[in-house]
């Protein structure tokens, strides 16, 4: 009797070779798709809607990729990319994606032709060494040369696909200013500037142009009661964080109580209790205490006798900033090595006043003059919700371009510049290549070409025409020794003509430039090397039974 040897049913399916490839693809193709058409600066924006109905409009390229619940595998590697080229860098996340996407498309095609992607990954790490390699020997300009315009230029050029684009002029010297007040020196002597420490509020009522910058931190909540000081200088600040409630019994403690006076006594010590902490805090010298959590109003009582700015329910992230810029202590309990409660004076932090402002029709209160860093409140003034969250965007990525172009002190032409710049040079150095990957190489100088190509799609001109010139101009920059300067020629997209965006100041930091390229070429091999899914289909379990 023949025995046949039964192998466990594993529910799912398998795809191998180029089906996946192409499905990969055709999926990251899509999300570039999606994001295409919100690139530069006559991008248009996206209206996303989520299953509660909350409306975003955006042309950020991270928010609409953070909006969107990407199924596929592949493409999700596209939504992450983009987080990443945010987190780095802070602008780009559009490009990062085309990009990326665009490679695939290119690299697919030749691994239909029958080269193996192992040649097409080598060449592209190649391609992506001496790319980064040439922007920033041969296309980056040293800021010195071009001083404080060219940092508002910088700002401009982040903002100008964005909704402020009309007041750009306005809002370029707010983030520069905002950014250099929090200018600061670390141990080693290293400049850096934490734009962690700009708070940025959002007030209905007037118009964009209204928006200030406000030298102080900004919590956007009021005193926690109305008997309280508008104003408290000089500032001690305690940054807590735990209720200043009164005390309960902690959950699964039982107290047994025979005489009911007992049961007063209790209460009267929880009451006192809290009554302690706070006298321990305004003993220490603290007239402000901030709390991320609840302050009762038998609590309140003590505050306001003392004089003193209580503060509840502040974000756990402002109360991090606040705690860094006044060089307080988060402190969330009181109990100290042998159990007492104590409470030190090293914990609180200075500040020179601490003031309630009113803005539009809420109350703020501003931490003034902190001691340690500077810190700064940018107000966004604005008609509706949709219209501030969408500058809240835009201004994050303006603010992290200054940041960078000061920290790494070099920039680079905008406007598609950079990339035919890198299209010529990479397809020369293609041919000079005698090995497998010189097809890569060539592919990878096409695929950077995708970039002025939508830029001037979406700008309603010809792009043929447009890139053809783009790439005569820079060739000729290349080759002959008196075109030098051509090299920083990028498109004019209002005009629909070629000019040079050096001098035009349409500028961006270098480094954005080389993370992007090397981000995007990363997420193209990631997804190049897959040449086999497996998915498994969940088993549905059987009611306890075998």
């Amino acid at each position: 009797m023949a025995v046949v040897a039964q192998t466990p049913d594993i529910a799912g399916d398998r795809q191998s070779g180029q089906d996946v490839r192409t499905q990969n693809v055709v999926a990251c193709q899509a999300v570039a798709n999606i994001v295409k058409s919100s690139l530069g600066p006559v991008g248009l924006d996206k209206m996303l809607v989520d299953d509660i109905g909350d409306v975003t409009i955006t042309n950020d390229g991270a928010t609409i990729l953070k909006m969107l619940e990407v199924e596929h595998p592949a493409a999700k590697v596209l939504v992450e990319l983009a987080e990443l080229q945010d987190r780095e860098v802070g602008d780009g996340t559009t490009s990062v994606v085309i990009v990326a996407a665009e490679l695939l498309k290119r690299a697919n095609d030749l691994v239909r032709n029958k080269i193996h992607p192992t040649s097409i990954i080598s060449g592209y790490r190649l391609a992506m060494r001496e790319a980064c390699k040439y922007v920033e020997e041969k296309l980056s300009v040293k800021v010195e040369k071009l001083g404080k315009d060219s940092l508002i230029n910088c700002a401009k050029t982040s903002m100008s696909s964005k909704l402020i684009a009309g007041d750009s002029d306005f809002f370029a010297n707010l983030v520069v200013d905002a950014v250099q007040s929090v200018k600061m020196t670390n141990a080693r002597g290293e400049v850096k500037y934490p734009i962690k420490g700009i708070n940025i509020l959002k007030a209905h009522g007037k118009s964009a142009r209204d928006s200030f910058l406000m030298n102080g931190y900004a919590l956007n909540t009021g005193r926690a009661a109305q008997g309280m000081p508008l104003r408290v200088a000089p500032a001690k600040i305690a940054c807590l964080d735990f209720n200043l409630q009164k005390t309960k019994m902690q959950l699964g403690v039982q107290v047994l109580v025979t005489d009911p006076r007992e049961l007063e006594k209790i209460r009267q010590r929880e009451a006192d209790m809290t009554k302690e902490r706070i006298e321990k805090l305004l003993k220490a010298g603290a007239n402000v205490v901030l709390t991320t959590k609840g302050i009762d109003d038998m609590a309140l009582k003590y505050f306001v006798e003392a004089g003193a700015i209580a503060v509840r329910r502040v974000r756990k992230e402002d109360m991090r900033h606040v705690a860094k810029a006044t060089g307080a202590t988060l402190v969330s309990t009181f109990a100290d090595m042998e159990g007492e409660e104590t409470f030190e004076p090293s914990f609180l932090g200075c500040a020179d006043e601490v003031v309630e402002e009113r803005i539009s029709d809420d109350a703020v209160v501003m931490i003034k003059g902190t001691k340690t860093t500077s810190a700064v409140s940018l107000v966004l003034r604005g008609a509706n919700d949709h219209m501030l969250d969408e500058m809240d965007r835009a201004l994050h990525d303006a603010l992290s371009i200054v940041k960078r172009t000061l920290e790494s002190n070099t920039v680079v032409a905008g406007g598609g510049a950079v990339e035919a710049a890198l299209s010529v040079y990479l397809e020369y150095l293609a041919t000079t290549l005698g090995s497998r990957e010189q097809l890569a190489i060539a592919e990878f100088a096409e695929s950077l070409l995708i970039i002025p190509k939508v830029l001037s799609v979406n700008a309603a001109k010809d792009a043929t025409e447009l890139v053809a010139k783009l790439r005569a101009y820079h060739h000729s920059a290349q080759t002959k020794a008196d075109k030098k300067h051509l090299s920083s020629m990028g498109l004019d997209l209002s005009e629909g003509k070629i000019r040079n965006n050096l001098d035009a100041g349409v500028i961006e930091p270098a480094m954005s430039k080389v993370k992007i390229i090397q981000f995007a070429t990363e997420a193209a091999i990631t997804i190049l090397r897959i040449d086999d899914m497996i998915k498994l289909v969940k088993e549905e379990s059987q009611n306890g039974e075998d």
